[in-house]
């Protein structure tokens, strides 16, 4: 099974020797250099593990794990740092963090930690299940069943699944290597066929699909669930 990484270390000769060894263990690996471009990356899409430096330009690792915890209780973080001393290590798992490494460390070291972090997230399920309700919009994912007022749509497996993900997302881009990868496993299908998918979609979710306030096109990227519209 292939994860989604992000890793975040400034110094560009380490950050290359770890994405080199995680890119060979088949994992996909999106790298930053600095805190700000993490915190963009993070606005955009949902990684399975991030690895994060403590110390870094803009704000420090543990500034961003603080801003990933305040949503984000289940991603598991793996906390870099070159301090020898007990204070960010404690501070960073008390804000979150779920291991940590001391610089200089072994990839053996680095690769273990990661793999024992990934086995609990390849334990959870991805799919939602059950009732989520946004907007005036009713879904029951186990039903396939969308209620608007008194109107009930049936939802094919392919468009729950795609709800589903998107709602897991809900207030973030879900690119189309994204959809591709969770919906249909890798399969090389088209963009188009994606598309065509989430026309139908917001044809049951939407009042006016053609002026969709739910699920949002974010033009070149992907959709959006709009957060603003979501409850639980």
């Amino acid at each position: 099974m292939t994860f989604h990484i992000l890793l975040v270390e400034d110094d560009r000769a380490i950050r290359t020797v770890l994405q080199d060894a995680l890119q060979n263990d088949d994992h996909s690996v999106t790298s930053a250099a600095d805190g700000d471009e993490a915190l963009a990356l993070l606005r955009t899409r949902k990684f399975d593990l991030l690895v994060l430096d403590v110390l870094l330009p803009g704000p420090s690792g543990l500034e961003i794990l603080q801003a990933v915890r305040r949503t984000d209780r289940e991603t598991p973080v793996l906390l870099l740092t070159a301090r020898g001393g007990e204070g960010d290590k404690v501070l960073g798992l008390e804000l979150g963090a779920d291991d940590y490494v001391t610089k200089p460390f072994s990839l053996r070291e680095l690769r273990a930690r990661v793999r024992v972090l990934l086995r609990r997230v390849e334990r959870e399920p991805s799919r939602t299940t059950g009732r989520i309700r946004f907007g005036d919009v009713d879904v029951d994912l186990d039903a396939y069943e969308v209620r608007r007022g008194t109107e009930v749509q049936r939802l094919s497996p392919t468009e729950a699944a795609m709800l589903s993900l998107l709602w897991r997302e809900r207030g973030r881009v879900v690119e189309r290597g994204h959809f591709l990868r969770e919906v249909w496993g890798g399969a090389p299908i088209g963009d188009r066929t994606i598309d065509t998918h989430l026309l139908h979609l917001r044809q049951k979710i939407e009042v006016d699909p053609k002026a969709p306030v739910h699920l949002i096109t974010v033009h070149g990227v992907g959709y959006r669930l709009a957060a603003s519209e979501a409850r639980p």
